[in-house]
């Protein structure tokens, strides 16, 4: 079983440990005081009063907040039968999708789809990750001919959209379905802010909904007829001819498949390189370095590309908070836990630990490429999360990344109008605000 504990791993011990420290009420209540702000501003007090297991109290029981290493791994890898995902957020847009499911059905579909997106899996869709990038470079280049201003942000948006559409359905993004889909994004982005009872919340996204079902509804019809996109079959029909087998595979459930792997197959790495644009206008420096470490296509120059990447991810998680729920009592780093305490494991707060990352805020992708330049515990860094529940997309959006950088870094420089000042954290940390730019080449 993939939730089996590790080698090496302590036996069960419940209840032996120290009660976990608990930060005092004053920090909650200046934080509340100050109108409530983003919950990572409290988070980041709770861990700099109390340490990396840290409890704090928003009602009645404790949150238990982990950001230390150890604990990280003992939560999230060696023992995630204890530590459990409980109602997804974004499950009203997601249904029943692999990343809202649990138990043996997660297990099913999770097997279904870990074979697509590793190893061999992944090359079918190599070179529509690479179409998807030459088209979003084509465009760049008329916008710098043009000097027409372009949203960055959307721009990411775009071609992540592309990408992921032509992997799931063997078809390029076209206008219309663009359209459409950006209610997954608004969904998505309303999801925080939408009423506690299941049927307001969806009244109140119900016109985004149904447009997110028709384009769904459409995929899975074309799917199941047997035509075949230019680009070959796509997902939705490895999703479809499942379903000539395995009678859980409804309509419903592949809607579900295929809006959750839109949802989190474009949101993640557009954020991403967005913020890594913005980054990289801060640090302009860190591309010039990229593009030396070696010439057009070598591995070099992908190494270097790929530790911008994961510099970016450090400071801006895919996942910036990952809930879970002691389904027992446990031992966690020396403190007792008690069964169905809530617990929030922050990889936004452990990627930047002083402790761990020296000068955590500061923007330097040589962590990524120097010797002894990243910590070597793997709790310290896990933008997709660890363990049998980590991201199932982490080499797609790595490897499309990679190959949209590898397109556009030597070729343009966004030159920014205005960045947004603050960040925004839903489901993803998002930059808070449009990120309006106009294309310069590089000099010379």
């Amino acid at each position: 079983m993939d939730t089996e504990a590790g080698p090496g791993a302590r036996p069960h011990a419940p209840g032996t440990g120290r009660p976990v420290p608990e930060a005092e009420p004053g920090v909650v209540e200046r934080w509340r005081s100050g109108g409530g702000g983003e919950l990572v501003e409290l988070l980041a007090r709770v861990r700099e009063e109390v340490g990396g297991v840290a409890a704090f109290r928003l009602g009645p029981a404790p949150t238990v907040l982990v950001t230390d290493p150890t604990a990280v791994q003992h939560v999230l890898a060696r023992f995630p039968e204890r530590y459990v995902k409980r109602s997804h957020r974004a499950r009203l847009l997601i249904g029943d999708g692999v990343m809202a499911a649990t138990g043996a059905a997660w297990k099913r579909q999770r097997r279904l789809l870990q074979g697509q997106f590793t190893g061999p899996g992944m090359r079918r869709y190599e070179q529509r990750i690479t179409a998807a990038a030459r088209t979003t470079a084509e465009r760049w280049d008329g916008y710098a001919r043009t000097g027409q201003v372009l949203d960055v942000g959307r721009e990411m948006h775009r071609f992540a959209l592309d990408a992921i559409w032509r992997s799931l359905t063997g078809y390029p993004l076209d206008e219309e379905t663009e359209r459409e889909l950006a209610a997954v994004e608004a969904v998505a982005a309303a999801v925080p802010t939408l009423p506690a009872d299941v049927a307001d919340a969806r009244d109140a996204v119900a016109a985004d909904l149904a447009r997110i079902d028709a384009v769904a509804r459409r995929a899975i019809e074309a799917a199941r007829s047997g035509v075949a996109g230019p680009d070959g079959p796509g997902l939705v029909h490895v999703l479809t001819e499942a379903a000539t087998e395995r009678p859980e595979y409804t309509d419903g459930l592949i809607r579900d498949e295929l809006v959750t792997l839109l949802a989190a197959g474009h949101e993640t790495t557009a954020t991403t390189l967005t913020w890594l644009c913005l980054l990289l206008d801060r640090h302009p420096t860190a591309r010039e370095h990229a593009l030396a470490a070696g010439g057009e296509g070598s591995p070099e120059r992908r190494q270097a590309i790929q530790a911008l990447i994961h510099e970016t991810l450090r400071l801006y998680p895919s996942a910036w908070i990952l809930p879970r729920h002691a389904a027992e009592d446990d031992t966690l780093a020396g403190y007792s836990v008690e069964a169905g305490t809530d617990i929030l494991v922050c990889p936004y707060l452990t990627h930047r630990d002083p402790g761990l990352w020296p000068d955590p805020e500061h923007f330097d992708p040589r962590r990524f490429t120097a010797p002894d330049g990243r910590p070597a515990h793997p709790g310290a860094y896990f933008p997709f999360g660890m363990g049998p529940r980590a991201c199932l997309g982490l080499q797609f959006a790595l490897r499309e990344s990679t190959v949209l950088l590898e397109h556009l870094l030597p070729v343009h420089v966004p030159e920014f109008a205005a960045t947004p000042t603050k960040a925004q954290y839903g489901i993803t940390v998002r930059p808070a605000g449009p990120t309006p730019a106009t294309l310069a080449p590089l000099p010379a």
